[in-house]
């Protein structure tokens, strides 16, 4: 946010916490949840957004209502005949699938079938609005829509929401059920995102009570209940969590905590990737590509194809001193 507006965004609301720090804290929760603009800002977000629309231009397009809203999904390989995968890949957030239109047409390259979804303001889906109700609710309409996923692919918010879903965290929505699970550079917990939102906008404690407990009233959970760490990834589904070291969006804690959840959850630090080239990254790509393939078994490190050895584990990894 320009620094203009965010002076007279935190006046407004300063204003409003006067009167009613219930309403400041509705006011704050609609500005959280509101999405970023569609249109990429400078030219290599330019540039990769065009080539991906470009890849776009052979998939399916279809719209999904769900309640609330509608969002696009891009389908490649769906006229296809024979048996084959079937992987769903969700992007993150101001995100789009034109970003994500690399390793969405890399997994269909071997003939899989692959939905991308735009989620709620964000792509060719409509609204302003995004938050994990919608989120999960365009989920599960894509999993209504297109049947059964061998896998689900998401990045940031969007794996965070697989998660989620997967859990079925949310009880009056159905669970996604994916074979496997990959989470791209994915936070673990919300908390911190509203503590941080908060801060920027300079709430008293009574508003900032307010904007966390609208998390309750608009999806039926507390913000205490989505930093919990028990049963959040299903033992029975193999997950491979991948993240950077460098990455100075989602902290690389959050990989950590999803890999120590057990021997079911695989941890790939794609360093030197940051938050958002990671999801384009050739060795992210191949170690995706990889785990898709094998089943989840005891073995060694996999090895790059120039026998280098990844660095991919199935336990979190210690810091360094």
């Amino acid at each position: 946010m320009p620094p203009f507006a965010l002076k007279v965004t935190r006046s407004g609301l300063a204003g409003l916490e006067r009167l009613s720090p219930r309403l400041a804290g509705k006011a704050a929760f609609r500005l959280f949840c509101l999405t970023p603009s569609r249109r990429p800002r400078g030219s290599k977000a330019k540039s990769a957004y065009m080539e991906g629309r470009q890849r776009l231009l052979g998939a399916e397009q279809v719209m999904l209502p769900f309640p609330g809203g509608r969002a696009m999904a891009y389908r490649f390989n769906g006229g296809a005949k024979g048996p084959r995968r079937r992987y769903f890949v969700v992007h993150g957030w101001g995100s789009s699938s034109e970003y994500m239109s690399e390793l969405a047409a890399f997994l269909a390259d071997d003939g899989a079938e692959v939905i991308s979804l735009d989620l709620p303001g964000h792509g060719r889906s409509g609204g302003r609005f995004l938050n994990v109700r919608l989120a999960i609710s365009a989920i599960a309409a894509a999993s209504a829509r297109f049947g059964a996923f061998d896998a689900a692919i998401g990045h940031s918010f969007g794996g965070a929401s697989l998660a989620l879903a997967s859990a079925g965290f949310l009880p009056d929505i159905e669970p996604l059920r994916p074979s496997k699970l990959v989470l791209i550079g994915a936070p673990s917990a919300m908390g911190w995102l509203f503590k941080d939102f908060g801060r920027l906008m300079r709430l008293g404690p009574a508003t900032q009570a307010a904007l966390e407990d609208e998390v309750r009233l608009v999806t039926g959970r507390t913000l205490a209940s989505y930093d919990q760490k028990r049963d959040r990834l299903d033992p029975s589904r193999p997950v491979l969590v991948i993240h950077a070291e460098d990455d100075k969006e989602v902290s690389p804690e959050h990989a950590r905590s999803y890999a120590a959840e057990g021997a079911h959850v695989r941890l790939f630090w794609a360093n030197g990737f940051g938050h958002r080239r990671i999801v384009s990254a050739a060795p992210v790509l191949e170690a995706i590509k990889d785990f898709l393939a094998k089943d989840l078994q005891e073995e060694n490190p996999l090895e790059n194809h120039d026998g280098t050895v990844l660095s991919f584990y199935r336990t979190p990894l210690r810091r360094s001193s």
